[in-house]
C-alpha cells in the first residue's frame, strides 16, 4: 500500500506534503535499516566464528563505533556546506567498503580498521551520517506542525526494515546450514548482502535532486563555528551529553549482544533469533505512531519520559525471567514502548534549534549518541565472556536509562517548542 494511503488512512495525512526527495528518503532509510538489522543478528556469530573471543569481538564493536563517531562529525557538521548528496553517497561506499573488508579477512587489524573507518551497524540502530542530514532535509520541506508525524512515519519505516532484515538474516542463515553450509560461511553471506546494499545506497542517493539541499540565505552570514551551530551551541551540547549517555546505557544491550545472550541462555537458534527481533522491531515502530499522537497532546518531552521509563523497568526485568517464553514476552512488551522517544526526541531537537543549524545539531546529537553507544561494547563484552555475570548488562543499561530520563526531564520540561505554545 502507497506510502500516501497509510497515512491517510491511520494519520490523518501526515505524509501528504512528501516531496519525490522526501518518498526517496523514505526508500533508503529502508534499505539501510534491513541491512543493518541483518547484519546485526549475525555479527557477533560471525566474529566468534572468524576466532574472535567475546573480548575481542566487544573491543572490535567499540572501535568500531567509535571510529564511526569522528566520520560522521566530520561528515554531518560539512554536509551543507559541501552537499547533503554528496556526504550520503560518501557514506553509502563508506558502508560498502567496510562490509566487502569484514567478508574478506579474519585478521582483527584489518577488521579494526575497517570497522573504524567504515561503516558498520552492530546493533542494527543508525549509525553513520545519513540519518542527521534526513532529518534536516525533511525538517525544510514539511509544514512544523507534522514534523513529528512525519519523523514517526520514518521511525516506523526504518523499524519495519529491521524486523524484515532481522528476519531475514535468520532464515537465510539456517537455510544455509541446513544445506551442510559451515555457520561462518552462512554468516558470510549476510556481510556479502551488507556490502550489496551500500552500493544500492550509493545508487539511490545518487537520484536526490538539489531540493534536499540546504537552503542559502544571502543575507545571513555562514554560522562561524567549525561545528556548525551558533545560537544553539547551549542546547545542543546539553542535549547530546544526555543522549549520550542514554546510548551508553542502550549499548550494553545492542541488538548483537541481546540475541548472543538469547543463545547463551536458552539456545535459541538463528531463524527464531531473526523471528524474536523482527516482532521486536514491528512493535518499535507501531509504537512511534502512538508517539506522534501523544506528544500533540502532552508534548514532545512529556511523551519521551514517560513512555521511557516503564521500558526501561521492563528491560531491567527481561534477564530475570525463567524461561525463554516469558523472557520473550517482556522484551516484546519492552520494544512496544521503548522507541516512542525516538521520533520525539528527533522532533524535539529539530524544533528548538536554528533552522540552519538543523544539519549540524542533528549531526552532533547523533554522534554523541554515537559516542555513549561505542563505549558500551567493549565493557559488554567482559561481562558475556563471563557465564555469571551475562545478565548484568540489562541491569546496567536498564539503570543508566532511567537516569536518562529524569536528568532529561528535570532540564528540558520547560523549554517547549513554538508549536507548542498555548498547549
Amino acid at each position: 500500500m502507497p506510502i500516501k494511503t497509510l497515512a491517510s488512512a491511520f494519520n490523518r495525512g501526515a505524509l501528504q506534503h512528501l516531496t519525490h526527495d522526501g518518498a526517496l528518503l523514505f526508500l533508503t532509510r529502508f534499505v539501510r535499516l534491513f541491512s543493518y538489522g541483518a547484519l546485526s543478528v549475525v555479527l557477533v556469530f560471525y566474529l566468534t566464528g572468524l576466532g574472535l573471543s567475546e573480548s575481542q569481538t566487544g573491543m572490535l564493536l567499540t572501535l568500531t563505533l567509535l571510529g564511526d563517531t569522528l566520520v560522521s562529525l566530520f561528515l554531518t557538521t560539512q554536509a551543507d556546506r559541501i552537499g547533503r548528496r554528496r556526504i550520503l553517497i560518501a557514506g553509502a561506499i563508506l558502508m560498502a567498503g567496510a562490509g566487502l573488508i569484514f567478508a574478506s579477512t579474519r585478521n582483527f587489524l584489518y577488521l579494526v580498521v575497517a570497522g573504524t573507518i567504515g561503516v558498520i551497524s552492530p546493533s542494527g540502530n543508525e549509525v553513520g551520517p545519513f540519518l542527521s542530514i534526513e532529518q534536516a532535509a525533511l525538517s525544510q520541506v514539511i509544514p512544523a506542525r507534522e514534523r513529528t508525524s512525519v519523523f514517526a512515519w520514518f521511525t516506523l519505516n526504518g523499524a519495519i526494515a529491521t524486523a524484515a532484515g532481522s528476519l531475514f538474516a535468520g532464515l537465510l542463515t539456517q537455510r544455509l546450514q541446513q544445506a551442510f553450509v559451515p555457520p561462518v560461511n552462512s554468516e558470510r553471506a549476510i556481510v556479502v548482502v551488507y556490502a550489496a546494499l551500500g552500493l544500492l545506497l550509493a545508487l539511490l542517493f545518487n537520484r536526490l535532486s538539489g531540493s534536499a539541499e540546504a537552503k542559502r540565505d544571502a543575507d545571513r552570514p555562514a554560522t562561524k563555528s567549525w561545528l556548525g551551530i551558533g545560537s544553539s551551541r547551549a542546547v545542543v551540547f546539553k542535549l547530546s551529553g544526555l543522549f549520550a549517555l542514554d546510548a551508553f546505557g542502550g549499548g550494553f544491550v545492542i541488538q548483537s549482544f541481546a540475541a548472543y545472550w538469547f543463545y547463551l541462555r536458552f539456545g535459541v537458534n538463528p531463524a527464531t533469533l531473526g523471528g524474536i527481533f523482527f516482532g521486536a522491531n514491528v512493535f518499535a515502530g507501531l509504537s512511534s505512531l502512538l508517539a506522534s499522537r501523544l506528544a500533540s497532546r502532552f508534548g514532545l518531552v512529556k511523551t519521551m519520559v514517560y513512555t521511557h521509563l516503564p521500558s526501561n523497568v521492563l528491560l531491567i526485568l527481561v534477564p530475570l525471567m525463567p524461561n525463554l517464553s516469558l523472557a520473550i514476552f517482556l522484551l516484546l512488551l519492552r520494544f512496544s514502548i521503548s522507541q516512542m522517544d525516538v521520533p520525539t526526541r528527533q522532533s524535539y531537537t529539530m524544533a528548538i534549534v536554528h533552522e540552519r543549524e538543523r544539519s549540524s545539531a542533528a549531526g552532533i546529537t547523533g554522534v554523541a549518541r554515537t559516542t555513549g553507544a561505542a563505549l558500551a561494547p567493549v565493557f559488554a563484552g567482559l561481562l558475556f565472556a563471563k557465564p555469571s555475570l551475562i545478565n548484568l548488562p540489562f541491569f546496567i543499561a536498564g539503570t543508566l536509562k532511567i537516569v536518562y530520563d529524569l536528568l532529561l526531564y528535570r532540564a528540558f520540561v520547560s523549554l517547549k517548542p513554538d508549536e507548542e505554545d498555548g498547549r
